[in-house]
Protein backbone atom coordinates (compact mmCIF):
# COMPACT_ATOMS: atom_id res chain seq x y z
CA UNK A 1 0.00 0.00 0.00
CA UNK A 2 1.25 3.53 -0.94
CA UNK A 3 1.81 6.12 1.95
CA UNK A 4 -0.82 8.47 2.65
CA UNK A 5 -0.85 12.18 3.53
CA UNK A 6 -3.36 14.67 4.74
CA UNK A 7 -3.23 17.63 2.79
CA UNK A 8 -4.27 20.51 4.79
CA UNK A 9 -4.26 23.95 3.04
CA UNK A 10 -0.80 23.61 1.59
CA UNK A 11 0.68 21.78 4.16
CA UNK A 12 0.97 17.89 3.93
CA UNK A 13 0.82 15.61 7.32
CA UNK A 14 2.08 12.68 6.87
CA UNK A 15 1.24 9.08 8.17
CA UNK A 16 3.35 6.10 8.19
CA UNK A 17 2.88 3.88 5.16
CA UNK A 18 1.63 0.43 5.63
CA UNK A 19 3.75 -2.26 3.93
CA UNK A 20 1.85 -5.19 4.75
CA UNK A 21 -0.98 -5.45 2.32
CA UNK A 22 -1.74 -9.07 4.01
CA UNK A 23 -3.40 -6.48 7.18
CA UNK A 24 -5.24 -3.97 6.55
CA UNK A 25 -5.06 -1.03 9.46
CA UNK A 26 -8.63 -1.25 10.69
CA UNK A 27 -10.67 2.57 10.43
CA UNK A 28 -10.75 3.30 14.00
CA UNK A 29 -6.67 2.69 13.93
CA UNK A 30 -6.44 4.72 11.06
CA UNK A 31 -8.57 7.38 12.35
CA UNK A 32 -6.20 7.45 15.11
CA UNK A 33 -2.94 7.92 13.40
CA UNK A 34 -4.19 10.81 11.28
CA UNK A 35 -5.84 12.32 14.32
CA UNK A 36 -2.32 11.99 16.06
CA UNK A 37 -0.21 13.66 12.92
CA UNK A 38 -2.70 15.97 12.71
CA UNK A 39 -2.40 17.21 16.41
CA UNK A 40 1.35 16.58 16.26
CA UNK A 41 1.33 19.33 13.80
CA UNK A 42 -0.47 21.45 15.52
CA UNK A 43 0.90 21.18 19.05
CA UNK A 44 4.41 21.40 17.07
CA UNK A 45 4.06 25.11 16.02
CA UNK A 46 1.31 26.61 18.68
CA UNK A 47 4.28 28.13 20.63
CA UNK A 48 6.18 29.19 17.97
CA UNK A 49 7.08 32.66 18.06
CA UNK A 50 7.48 33.45 14.18
CA UNK A 51 4.20 34.51 12.24
CA UNK A 52 5.18 31.40 9.87
CA UNK A 53 4.76 28.98 12.78
CA UNK A 54 1.68 30.48 14.11
CA UNK A 55 -0.31 30.22 11.37
CA UNK A 56 0.58 26.44 10.47
CA UNK A 57 -0.51 25.97 14.19
CA UNK A 58 -3.81 27.83 13.08
CA UNK A 59 -4.29 26.19 9.93
CA UNK A 60 -3.69 22.62 11.61
CA UNK A 61 -6.28 23.74 13.95
CA UNK A 62 -8.76 24.83 11.80
CA UNK A 63 -8.59 20.82 9.84
CA UNK A 64 -8.29 19.10 13.16
CA UNK A 65 -11.16 20.40 14.91
CA UNK A 66 -13.56 20.18 11.08
CA UNK A 67 -12.68 16.73 11.41
CA UNK A 68 -12.57 15.58 15.08
CA UNK A 69 -13.82 18.71 16.81
CA UNK A 70 -16.83 16.47 17.62
CA UNK A 71 -14.61 14.26 19.90
CA UNK A 72 -14.74 17.07 22.53
CA UNK A 73 -11.62 16.16 23.95
CA UNK A 74 -9.00 17.79 25.68
CA UNK A 75 -7.05 17.93 21.93
CA UNK A 76 -10.24 19.61 20.55
CA UNK A 77 -10.93 21.33 23.57
CA UNK A 78 -7.02 22.84 23.27
CA UNK A 79 -7.21 23.65 19.57
CA UNK A 80 -10.86 25.75 19.87
CA UNK A 81 -8.94 28.06 22.35
CA UNK A 82 -6.06 28.51 20.03
CA UNK A 83 -7.84 29.52 17.43
CA UNK A 84 -9.84 31.79 19.25
CA UNK A 85 -6.67 33.45 20.53
CA UNK A 86 -5.35 33.41 16.93
CA UNK A 87 -8.21 34.66 15.26
CA UNK A 88 -8.84 37.52 18.29
CA UNK A 89 -5.01 38.54 17.81
CA UNK A 90 -5.29 38.65 14.19
CA UNK A 91 -9.04 41.06 14.50
CA UNK A 92 -7.02 42.93 16.88
CA UNK A 93 -4.44 43.93 14.36
CA UNK A 94 -6.52 44.98 11.92
CA UNK A 95 -8.11 47.18 14.07
CA UNK A 96 -4.63 48.72 15.14
CA UNK A 97 -3.84 48.88 11.49
CA UNK A 98 -7.01 50.89 10.23
CA UNK A 99 -6.23 53.30 13.42
CA UNK A 100 -2.62 53.89 12.34
CA UNK A 101 -3.41 54.69 8.99
CA UNK A 102 -5.65 57.26 10.78
CA UNK A 103 -8.73 55.52 9.30
CA UNK A 104 -11.31 55.71 12.37
CA UNK A 105 -13.80 55.16 11.42
CA UNK A 106 -12.94 51.67 9.90
CA UNK A 107 -11.19 50.96 13.07
CA UNK A 108 -14.49 51.52 14.74
CA UNK A 109 -16.37 49.17 12.32
CA UNK A 110 -14.02 46.45 13.15
CA UNK A 111 -14.14 46.93 16.49
CA UNK A 112 -17.57 46.44 17.72
CA UNK A 113 -18.38 42.91 16.91
CA UNK A 114 -15.24 42.23 19.01
CA UNK A 115 -15.99 44.28 22.08
CA UNK A 116 -19.84 42.65 21.40
CA UNK A 117 -17.99 39.66 21.71
CA UNK A 118 -15.73 40.10 24.78
CA UNK A 119 -17.14 43.58 26.44
CA UNK A 120 -13.54 43.74 28.16
CA UNK A 121 -11.43 43.57 25.48
CA UNK A 122 -9.11 46.20 27.07
CA UNK A 123 -6.60 46.74 23.88
CA UNK A 124 -9.67 47.30 21.59
CA UNK A 125 -11.18 49.53 23.76
CA UNK A 126 -7.58 51.51 24.68
CA UNK A 127 -7.26 51.40 20.79
CA UNK A 128 -10.96 52.93 19.87
CA UNK A 129 -10.44 55.65 22.08
CA UNK A 130 -6.78 56.60 20.80
CA UNK A 131 -9.04 56.56 17.11
CA UNK A 132 -11.66 58.71 18.65
CA UNK A 133 -9.80 61.05 20.52
CA UNK A 134 -7.28 61.60 17.01
CA UNK A 135 -10.95 62.25 15.26
CA UNK A 136 -11.99 64.67 17.27
CA UNK A 137 -8.99 66.44 17.41
CA UNK A 138 -9.11 66.64 13.20
CA UNK A 139 -12.08 68.24 13.91
CA UNK A 140 -14.71 65.49 13.25
CA UNK A 141 -17.37 64.86 16.15
CA UNK A 142 -19.47 61.70 14.73
CA UNK A 143 -16.98 59.27 17.14
CA UNK A 144 -17.60 61.15 20.21
CA UNK A 145 -20.43 59.56 22.21
CA UNK A 146 -19.25 56.28 21.31
CA UNK A 147 -15.50 57.35 22.36
CA UNK A 148 -16.68 58.46 25.51
CA UNK A 149 -18.13 55.34 26.55
CA UNK A 150 -15.10 53.42 25.81
CA UNK A 151 -12.85 55.86 27.66
CA UNK A 152 -15.08 55.17 30.64
CA UNK A 153 -14.89 51.10 30.07
CA UNK A 154 -11.43 51.00 29.61
CA UNK A 155 -10.55 53.33 32.95
CA UNK A 156 -13.14 50.95 34.70
CA UNK A 157 -11.09 48.30 33.84
CA UNK A 158 -7.90 49.53 35.35
CA UNK A 159 -9.50 50.74 38.31
CA UNK A 160 -10.86 47.30 38.68
CA UNK A 161 -7.49 45.97 38.58
CA UNK A 162 -8.63 43.93 35.52
CA UNK A 163 -5.95 44.74 33.10
CA UNK A 164 -2.54 42.48 33.26
CA UNK A 165 -0.97 44.43 30.35
CA UNK A 166 -0.98 47.46 29.29
CA UNK A 167 -0.96 46.85 25.26
CA UNK A 168 -1.46 49.28 23.05
CA UNK A 169 0.43 51.72 25.56
CA UNK A 170 4.08 51.54 26.70
CA UNK A 171 3.26 51.15 30.54
CA UNK A 172 0.10 51.24 33.23
CA UNK A 173 1.11 54.53 33.77
CA UNK A 174 0.81 55.84 30.66
CA UNK A 175 -2.74 54.09 29.93
CA UNK A 176 -4.14 55.66 32.70
CA UNK A 177 -2.43 59.02 31.88
CA UNK A 178 -3.76 58.63 28.14
CA UNK A 179 -7.42 57.85 28.66
CA UNK A 180 -8.40 59.80 31.60
CA UNK A 181 -6.86 62.97 29.56
CA UNK A 182 -8.70 62.36 26.76
CA UNK A 183 -11.72 61.47 29.01
CA UNK A 184 -11.34 65.01 30.17
CA UNK A 185 -11.13 66.73 27.17
CA UNK A 186 -14.33 65.37 25.75
CA UNK A 187 -16.28 65.96 28.72
CA UNK A 188 -14.50 69.60 29.72
CA UNK A 189 -17.47 71.85 28.33
CA UNK A 190 -20.15 68.98 29.12
CA UNK A 191 -19.47 68.42 32.09
CA UNK A 192 -16.07 69.62 33.53
CA UNK A 193 -16.65 68.25 37.21
CA UNK A 194 -16.15 64.75 35.33
CA UNK A 195 -13.88 66.29 33.47
CA UNK A 196 -11.72 67.25 36.86
CA UNK A 197 -12.09 64.54 38.23
CA UNK A 198 -10.50 62.78 34.68
CA UNK A 199 -7.89 65.67 34.41
CA UNK A 200 -6.42 65.74 38.22
CA UNK A 201 -6.48 61.39 37.72
CA UNK A 202 -4.13 61.66 34.35
CA UNK A 203 -1.77 64.21 36.13
CA UNK A 204 -0.96 62.12 39.06
CA UNK A 205 0.31 59.26 37.14
CA UNK A 206 4.07 58.06 36.26
CA UNK A 207 3.42 59.33 33.15
CA UNK A 208 4.23 62.69 30.16
CA UNK A 209 1.24 63.94 31.48
CA UNK A 210 2.66 64.45 34.99
CA UNK A 211 4.07 67.42 33.47
CA UNK A 212 1.99 68.49 30.42
CA UNK A 213 1.15 72.08 30.94
CA UNK A 214 -1.89 71.68 28.68
CA UNK A 215 -3.35 68.99 30.87
CA UNK A 216 -2.79 71.32 34.13
CA UNK A 217 -4.42 74.33 32.57
CA UNK A 218 -7.63 72.28 31.10
CA UNK A 219 -7.71 70.88 34.76
CA UNK A 220 -7.68 74.69 36.46
CA UNK A 221 -10.66 75.51 33.71
CA UNK A 222 -12.43 72.68 34.73
CA UNK A 223 -12.43 73.22 38.41
CA UNK A 224 -13.43 76.57 37.83
CA UNK A 225 -16.25 75.84 35.46
CA UNK A 226 -17.50 72.98 37.46
CA UNK A 227 -17.34 72.05 41.04
CA UNK A 228 -16.06 76.18 41.86
CA UNK A 229 -18.78 77.27 40.31
CA UNK A 230 -21.32 74.78 41.58
CA UNK A 231 -20.73 75.01 44.71
CA UNK A 232 -20.42 79.05 44.83
CA UNK A 233 -23.78 79.50 43.21
CA UNK A 234 -25.22 76.97 45.81
CA UNK A 235 -23.74 79.02 49.06
CA UNK A 236 -24.92 82.02 47.37
CA UNK A 237 -28.36 80.79 47.46
CA UNK A 238 -27.80 79.17 50.77
CA UNK A 239 -26.16 81.63 52.76
CA UNK A 240 -25.83 84.86 50.89
CA UNK A 241 -27.96 86.99 53.37
CA UNK A 242 -26.54 85.41 56.85
CA UNK A 243 -24.62 85.31 59.19
CA UNK A 244 -21.33 83.58 60.12
CA UNK A 245 -22.23 79.91 61.09
CA UNK A 246 -20.12 76.70 61.37
CA UNK A 247 -22.01 75.55 57.97
CA UNK A 248 -21.49 78.34 56.29
CA UNK A 249 -17.61 78.79 57.45
CA UNK A 250 -17.54 75.15 56.45
CA UNK A 251 -19.04 75.57 53.08
CA UNK A 252 -16.45 78.76 52.40
CA UNK A 253 -13.96 76.44 53.20
CA UNK A 254 -14.56 73.96 50.73
CA UNK A 255 -15.00 76.58 47.73
CA UNK A 256 -11.62 78.55 48.94
CA UNK A 257 -9.65 74.83 48.64
CA UNK A 258 -11.00 74.14 45.40
CA UNK A 259 -9.52 77.98 44.35
CA UNK A 260 -6.32 76.84 45.78
CA UNK A 261 -6.74 73.69 43.25
CA UNK A 262 -7.28 76.22 40.40
CA UNK A 263 -4.53 78.11 40.92
CA UNK A 264 -2.05 75.51 41.75
CA UNK A 265 -3.18 74.02 38.31
CA UNK A 266 -2.69 76.99 36.81
CA UNK A 267 0.52 77.71 38.24
CA UNK A 268 1.90 74.41 37.67
CA UNK A 269 0.70 75.24 33.53
CA UNK A 270 3.05 78.53 33.81
CA UNK A 271 5.77 76.67 35.47
CA UNK A 272 5.81 74.01 33.02
CA UNK A 273 5.86 76.05 30.06
CA UNK A 274 8.55 77.87 30.66
CA UNK A 275 11.36 77.21 28.70
CA UNK A 276 14.24 78.56 30.82
CA UNK A 277 13.35 76.35 33.61
CA UNK A 278 15.62 74.07 34.15
CA UNK A 279 14.30 70.52 33.25
CA UNK A 280 11.45 71.29 30.61
CA UNK A 281 11.28 69.60 27.24
CA UNK A 282 8.74 72.20 25.56
CA UNK A 283 8.20 70.60 22.40
CA UNK A 284 4.58 71.00 21.55
CA UNK A 285 3.00 73.50 19.39
CA UNK A 286 0.31 74.51 22.07
CA UNK A 287 3.27 75.54 24.38
CA UNK A 288 4.22 78.28 22.73
CA UNK A 289 4.99 82.18 24.61
CA UNK A 290 1.20 83.09 23.62
CA UNK A 291 0.58 79.70 25.56
CA UNK A 292 2.29 80.68 28.85
CA UNK A 293 1.13 84.82 28.45
CA UNK A 294 -2.75 83.77 28.34
CA UNK A 295 -2.08 81.20 31.15
CA UNK A 296 -0.03 83.45 33.03
CA UNK A 297 -2.87 86.35 32.77
CA UNK A 298 -5.56 84.25 33.61
CA UNK A 299 -3.79 82.85 37.02
CA UNK A 300 -2.65 86.61 37.75
CA UNK A 301 -6.24 87.19 37.98
CA UNK A 302 -7.74 84.16 39.44
CA UNK A 303 -4.62 84.64 41.68
CA UNK A 304 -5.78 88.78 43.43
CA UNK A 305 -9.31 87.51 43.63
CA UNK A 306 -8.27 85.55 46.53
CA UNK A 307 -5.55 87.49 48.02
CA UNK A 308 -7.26 90.97 48.08
CA UNK A 309 -6.23 92.50 44.70
CA UNK A 310 -3.05 91.74 45.12
CA UNK A 311 -0.05 90.08 43.71
CA UNK A 312 2.11 89.25 46.34
CA UNK A 313 3.79 86.06 46.16
CA UNK A 314 2.42 84.87 42.82
CA UNK A 315 5.68 85.15 41.60
CA UNK A 316 7.09 83.05 44.48
CA UNK A 317 4.60 80.52 44.32
CA UNK A 318 5.45 79.83 40.68
CA UNK A 319 9.21 79.70 41.25
CA UNK A 320 7.83 76.60 43.83
CA UNK A 321 5.20 74.81 42.67
CA UNK A 322 6.82 71.75 41.32
CA UNK A 323 8.83 70.99 44.36
CA UNK A 324 5.15 70.42 46.32
CA UNK A 325 2.74 67.71 46.01
CA UNK A 326 -1.06 68.19 44.68
CA UNK A 327 -3.30 70.18 46.44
Amino acid sequence: MTATGLLCFGFAVSVPAQTDSRNPPMAAQRFDSDKESLYALFSENKEGISPEQQKRAYLAAKVFLRRYGGDNDNYAKEANEFLAKFEKKVSEDEIYAAYASRNYAKAFELGRPLLKAGAENFFVLSVLAEAGYENLLAGNTTLNDETIDYLRRAIGLLEKGKVTAADPFKNMGLAVGFLNNALGSFLKDKSPGEAANAFTKAVQTKSSYEKDPLTYYRLGVALLKGPYAHLSDEYNQKFGAQQSTAEQLAALKQINHLGDRAIDAYARAVALSDPSRSGNAVSFSHFTPEFRSKVLAQLTALYKSFHNDSEDGLNELIAGILTKPLP
